[in-house]
């Protein structure tokens, strides 16, 4: 295991799932770590220093000074003890604390002297975690160059079911040893850490009335999974979402929702100049009413014409605005002459890929949890997938992507 004789400081804060602490300090002593405990006074509320001491063969620390013998617990001297810190749980006060700079704990002082790499694995009741918030103090610590291990989904200590639930202590042993891994190999942080990343996905709506609309049968389902991906893989991402029942699909992305093709086109045209990538995976209305009516039409005529005008072409727009060491994705989803719509796609629209769906493969396209894909780069090499799930695919994009940036 690449942990073996790696120091860990773990810290442990007020959380019900802090009961796991127990087992990530047998895992990762099992592994060959050395593991020194540092615990909040709340965390103390759900789980004692004295099961911890046991594990870890170590006296765990909670203050500033010990008050057996008096002795000073130097937080200086912690933080450059650490080959890295890892805080699970991490509860929302904590995180809070950290994103902010406030030191009131012996914990958070070991964060603010910490120069090694620090791991937060949130823990805490779903809406919670998907508060605003929340998000934005993750946000914050990602962007200072610290790792998330994201809460997973599943049974919360509330009774309700979401997510929010610590990471399992197996897991989270295995991001550390793949984070040793690649820095014994000298790969350091992935390409995409702190890579800003902008993804549109969903339908878009355009009015007829203020009761009717024209869209299509997009949910939004490979956007948001897109959009998983790339945080997981330590991105910042704004999603630009059209509606949507999907929540939220990782609480560090800043979501921004939208409802027509032109409120897209605004969103995107803001932020686009800041990006490093972009992937345009919303089915964007194409037309739009011309003149859509204020009030409810009435049903009178046998029959009813509406006078449609183009949209803005977001992929098109932008794409012409593409600055050297930008990247670009798009979407197509043809019914006919598939790759030579998606070639003329890819040159028109300025991309550096265009992700091809083909309506004639069963389980692709809106709707469905799978998808099948082939992707055509502006070289004209192309890659074709087999049907899998959606974020299967999305992990297949990102690692294209990825590859593409460890060859600049």
């Amino acid at each position: 295991m690449s942990v073996a004789g790696k120091r860990i400081l773990l810290g442990v804060t007020g959380s019900i799932s802090a009961y796991k602490a127990a087992l990530l300090v047998r895992l990762l002593l099992k592994a060959g770590a050395e593991v020194q405990v540092v615990m909040t006074e709340s965390a103390q509320m759900f789980i004692t220093p004295l099961t911890l001491a046991t594990l870890s063969k170590k006296t765990v620390l909670s203050s500033f000074v010990n008050t057996d013998n008096g002795s000073w617990n130097n937080h200086v001297e912690l933080g450059l003890w650490a080959d890295a810190v890892v805080i699970a749980p991490a509860s929302a006060h904590t995180l809070a604390r950290c994103a902010t700079g406030l030191c009131n704990n012996l914990l958070s002082a070991v964060y603010l002297s910490a120069r090694c790499p620090v791991f937060f694995a949130p823990a805490m009741d779903v809406d919670m975690y998907l508060h605003p918030t929340t998000a934005e103090n993750i946000r914050r610590l990602k962007s200072f160059g610290n790792h998330i291990i994201q809460a997973e989904y599943g049974e919360l200590a509330s009774g309700l079911v979401g997510e929010g639930r610590l990471a399992e202590p197996e897991t989270i042993l295995q991001v550390l040893d793949t984070f040793f891994e690649h820095e014994a190999s000298g790969m350091g942080p992935g390409e995409l850490t702190g890579k800003k990343v902008l993804i549109t996905a969903g339908p878009t709506q355009e009015s007829i009335d203020p009761v009717r609309y024209i869209s299509n049968h997009s949910t939004g389902k490979m956007g948001y999974a897109i959009a998983r991906a790339f945080a997981k893989a330590g991105a910042d991402v704004t999603l630009v979402s059209g509606p949507t029942a999907l929540p939220v699909p990782d609480p560090s992305i800043r979501r921004i929702d939208v409802r027509s093709a032109q409120e897209m086109f605004e969103a995107t045209q803001a932020i686009f100049a800041d990006v490093d990538i972009a992937v345009w995976s919303a089915a964007v209305a194409d037309y739009t009413p011309a003149h859509p009516a204020d009030r409810k039409i009435k049903k009178k005529e046998t029959t009813f014409a509406i006078e449609l005008t183009k949209t803005a072409d977001i992929a098109a727009t932008l794409g012409a605005q593409k600055r050297r060491g930008q990247l670009i994705m798009g979407f197509a989803l043809e019914t006919d002459n598939e790759h030579e719509n998606a070639l003329k796609k890819l040159y028109a629209k300025n991309l550096d890929w265009i992700v091809l769906n083909s309506l004639r493969d069963a389980g692709a396209g809106f709707g469905h949890d799978t998808n099948k894909i082939t992707v055509i780069d502006k070289d004209e090499q192309t890659h074709e997938f087999a049907l899998k799930s959606k974020e299967d695919v999305a992990q297949d994009l990102v690692m294209l992507i990825e590859n593409a940036l460890k060859s600049v």
